[in-house]
């Protein structure tokens, strides 16, 4: 396990603090800033147990292709990025791209994770980078496409959401939790996902579907384990900024003040 920092609050960072020869994986983008003891190389490849500076994992061209087809796919970048502290113990800081809240989870093996594109913020080497398809039905349904992040092995993970998280438990709900489907960050795999229509289709659901926002579907989970969810979906947080950056352009225009004028 990493030892570790989350300082911020609007736009949370994680400082870790690497010792010789310890391992983070990140996506490029994430990177803020790092000691002069702590080595950086990208890789379009996954090096063996994801350790900077070791062999590729998987040979060959069709080995590369897929390396960086599952990291596109899951919407990270092409490449990762590998951070190795080199004689003694060193610093390395990363963040999310958008607003929100980072969290670190502790995985000790006996459970993996499923998170959405592009949430990912860094790993240590002992956990393993893979892709889950979430199925057709589910993956149409669903706002966040049919490609989940896959995370197992033992160490530390940082994912980052919009706004703030809340952690549940289907179990301590009667079993069952559904939301937004904009709203899911990650989830453990001992639970069950899937995207399910919220009623028969009536002039109820269809108002829903118009004016509610949620469409006619809603992200479900079943059984017991944690789940992660963002008090800010990604399609909302995009729509206000639209909003912003249109009616700044309004009010930039040369024709903005002709209403004035003319009262």
């Amino acid at each position: 396990m990493l030892a570790h920092k989350i300082v911020g609050t609007a736009n949370q960072m994680a400082v870790i603090q690497l010792e010789t020869n310890q391992c983070v994986y990140a996506d490029a983008q994430s990177f803020v800033w790092k000691t002069g003891n702590v080595t950086l190389e990208t890789r379009l490849t996954t090096p063996q147990n994801n350790q900077a500076g070791a062999p590729a994992g998987a040979g060959g061209l069709l080995g590369k292709a897929l390396d960086v087809g599952k990291r596109m796919l899951a919407g990270e970048g092409m490449a990762f990025q590998y951070f190795t502290a080199q004689g003694g113990s060193g610093l390395v800081t990363f963040a999310g791209a958008i607003p929100g809240e980072l969290r670190a989870i502790e995985m000790d093996g006996s459970v993996g994770w499923l998170a959405e594109r592009g949430s990912l913020i860094a790993a240590e080497s002992g956990i393993s980078f893979d892709i889950q398809f979430t199925g057709l039905r589910t993956g149409m349904r669903g706002n966040e496409g049919f490609v989940l992040q896959k995370y197992t092995g033992v160490g530390t993970l940082f994912i980052a959401g919009a706004g703030n998280f809340i952690e549940l438990n289907p179990a301590k709900y009667g079993g069952v939790i559904q939301a937004h489907t904009g709203n899911v960050v990650a989830f453990q795999d001992s639970v069950q996902y899937s995207v399910e229509r919220i009623g028969g289709l009536n002039a109820q659901t269809a108002m829903t579907a118009i004016f509610g926002g949620e469409g006619l579907n809603l992200a479900t989970f079943r059984g017991d384990g944690l789940v992660l969810l963002q008090s800010t979906s990604i399609d909302t947080l995009g729509e206000a900024l639209k909003h912003v950056v249109r009616g700044a352009d309004e009010r930039s225009s040369p024709l903005a003040g002709l209403g004035r004028l003319t009262t």
